[in-house]
């Protein structure tokens, strides 16, 4: 499956899809509010019966009628998801879903009908016809539609359509690279013949000052005030510019990596202990995000991506004997193996012990084979 997004153009016929979004996210703060009630009364969970008496009260109430039955539906079975999501890991902090306010509800979604696509740029969806910036060919199936909604009002139309065969890997460069990241470097990188570093360009940092001053702007100004709307406008912009900025050099970098190297070694990474432990920081490098910009360009392009296990003590191995420290602060950027006397820095060994686990895992290379050569 592949998602494509596409931004609507800007006109008066798109508040019938605002109107849409809204009369959704009263569907959904409606089906919460049922949920809450059965639970009280009965002590049992909604499950099937929902979508049935939601169906009959959409033919009762007119302005439910724009909302699409199939977007009902989807409605329905999101929260449902969201339910047994809270049943299944309500012990490791996972939440029931909650009301929503409607200037955040954020999308409805279209299955198998109620849109068609008429050629061009152009989508019928109900019985409006909009456009669309068509910035690639749509390929394959069409599976869902989904209208989606930002803080600044524009509209975007994301599609999810029937992928093509996947490609077996095909290797072109005969290379394979190991990669660790950091708070330091955002990659330190390991080819097998040398070590570099790739330098974060910490957006967020460097704009944080115009980040503070339209926040303070917003906070001075007075509640539901036209000026007020103005300065939430501005702020979101600020946030929504670094987030395109960031989002451009992850799709160059994740291009350049995959042109140069065939497998590309990571260790999975603990994002939410991280986030604890570094807050800001660690949003500001947005490690998962890179991670799924380069899936999907390695897929495109035929390259492997390989992960290695986040017990692995990547940082505590020496590259050179495989010796294994018992402990290793993170205050220590440098260290001097007991076994073989060598000097490894903490990013650079990582990067080379993950290059020849990941080599193993794929049946490229051997572990002790590869620390046997290093050694030699």
């Amino acid at each position: 499956m592949k998602t494509l997004k596409f931004k609507l153009y800007q006109h008066k016929r798109n508040r019938f899809l605002k109107q849409t979004i809204n009369t959704a996210g009263v569907i959904y703060n409606y089906c919460i509010a049922l949920h809450k009630r059965y639970y009280r009364m009965w002590g049992k969970h909604l499950s099937s019966k929902l979508q049935a008496h939601i169906a009959k009260l959409r033919k009762r109430h007119s302005c439910w009628q724009l909302v699409g039955s199939q977007a009902v539906q989807d409605i329905c079975q999101r929260i449902e998801k969201a339910y047994q999501l809270f049943f299944k890991h309500h012990h490791k902090g996972v939440k029931p879903p909650g009301f929503k306010k409607l200037k955040k509800y954020k999308s409805f979604t279209l299955k198998q009908a109620g849109y068609k696509f008429l050629g061009g740029n152009r989508v019928k969806i109900g019985n409006k016809i909009y456009q669309f910036w068509k910035s690639r060919q749509i390929q394959g199936t069409v599976k869902t539609l989904t209208i989606k909604r930002t803080l600044l009002g524009e509209l975007f139309m994301v599609i999810v359509v029937d992928d093509v065969v996947e490609p077996e890997a095909k290797f072109t460069t005969g290379k394979i690279a190991g990669f660790d990241f950091g708070l330091k470097t955002f990659l330190t990188c390991f080819d097998g013949t040398k070590t570099e570093t790739i330098e974060s360009p910490e957006l967020f940092k460097q704009l944080l000052n115009s980040i503070v001053k339209a926040s303070k702007q917003l906070s001075s100004k007075l509640k539901d005030s036209a000026n007020r709307e103005r300065a939430r406008k501005n702020l979101v912009r600020r946030h929504e510019d670094i987030a395109n900025r960031r989002r451009d050099w992850f799709w160059k970098l994740a291009d350049e990596l995959t042109n140069r190297f065939d497998v590309l070694c990571f260790e999975t990474l603990n994002l939410k202990g991280m986030q604890r432990l570094w807050g800001r920081k660690v949003s500001d490098l947005a490690f998962g995000e890179f991670l799924q910009i380069l899936e999907w360009v390695a897929k495109k392009k035929s390259k492997k991506i390989v992960f290695v296990d986040q017990w692995y003590p990547s940082s505590k191995t020496c590259s050179t004997c495989g010796q294994i420290l018992e402990k290793l602060d993170l205050s220590i950027r440098q260290w001097r193996c007991p076994s073989c006397q060598s000097i490894n820095g903490r990013d650079e060994n990582a990067s080379k012990n993950l290059q020849m686990v990941g080599a193993s895992i794929i049946g490229l290379g051997d572990v002790r084979q590869a620390q046997l050569a290093i050694a030699v």
